[in-house]
């Protein structure tokens, strides 16, 4: 099954941001496994109805922060995580941006905190 990026339009958190944020936890969940090839831009920005510009901002971003790389004639591919080895500073802001996520997400759906609590609980025992 491949993951599913999906927009909210509602949200107050850029379309750019709710892209990147998407893949980087896609990608730190391991369900988006280092050499997975990324849609092309264009054929993202299609599938969300955005600007070309907004998904490749967000390829951008997550090239900076080194979780996938751009190869010439060969899209754009996730590169290993390296979370443990990350800085303090930097672990926190990528662990902030997830929670920010979840929280448009939940939000989106009118979820309640308790309830949003509780699906994080379910997927971080799942993980072990």
């Amino acid at each position: 099954m491949t993951p599913v990026i999906t927009l909210d339009p509602s949200s107050a958190v850029p379309p750019y941001e709710q892209v990147r944020g998407q893949i980087e936890v896609l990608v730190l969940a391991g369900q988006l496994p280092e050499g997975t090839a990324l849609p092309t831009i264009r054929q993202l920005a299609h599938d969300l109805g955005v600007a070309a510009g907004t998904v490749a901002r967000a390829y951008r971003e997550l090239e900076q922060t080194g979780l996938v790389e751009t190869r010439r004639r060969g899209g754009t591919v996730v590169r290993r995580a390296q979370v443990q080895r990350g800085r303090r500073p930097e672990r926190e802001e990528r662990l902030a941006a997830a929670a920010r996520d979840l929280v448009a997400a939940a939000r989106g759906l009118g979820v309640s905190l308790d309830d949003a609590e509780a699906a994080l609980r379910v997927q971080w025992r799942a993980g072990q």
